[in-house]
């Protein structure tokens, strides 16, 4: 799946949340704002039951929040480029300050875990990565995550 099928550009943000409650809230703001039929409330709280069961910061500054949803049928994806790294319980205790969160329909786990890893995977390319941590602009976020 392309990732721009999936991530609109208004969901793409340079921000500055201050912790890892406050990046959730904002994610789903961003995802309410942009799908009428979503509350934030209801966007928040999935990606909180997920982060309790363990934490989604993968490393290297990088965490990959995501959740299920039984109110939407087609993936929603959300990027956030944070100004100043913020505690995110990482497995290598280090701040994050890239997320990429996920939701999925409840039914569609396989396509979850794939979109997952291919995300992963495009984060770990270290040219990649140092080129989204330079872009203080929401627009160039998009364009660089996309491409």
């Amino acid at each position: 799946m392309e990732l721009c099928t999936i991530l609109q550009p208004e969901c793409t943000t340079c921000a500055t949340p201050g912790s890892k409650k406050k990046v959730l809230e904002l994610i789903s703001d961003l995802v309410a704002a942009q799908y009428p039929t979503l509350s934030s409330q209801e966007v928040f709280e999935s990606l909180l039951a997920r982060e309790k069961m363990g934490s989604t910061g993968i490393g290297n500054g990088i965490a990959i929040p995501h959740g299920r949803l039984t109110t939407i049928d087609q993936p929603i994806a959300i990027f956030v480029k944070c100004e100043e790294p913020i505690s995110f319980d990482a497995i290598d205790k280090q701040p994050v300050d890239i997320l990429f969160a996920l939701l999925v329909p409840a039914d569609q786990c396989q396509q979850h875990l794939s979109t997952l890893s291919s995300m992963a995977q495009k984060l770990s390319d270290k040219q990649v990565l140092k080129q989204l941590r330079k872009i203080h602009d929401s627009t160039e976020l998009y364009q660089v995550i996309t491409a």
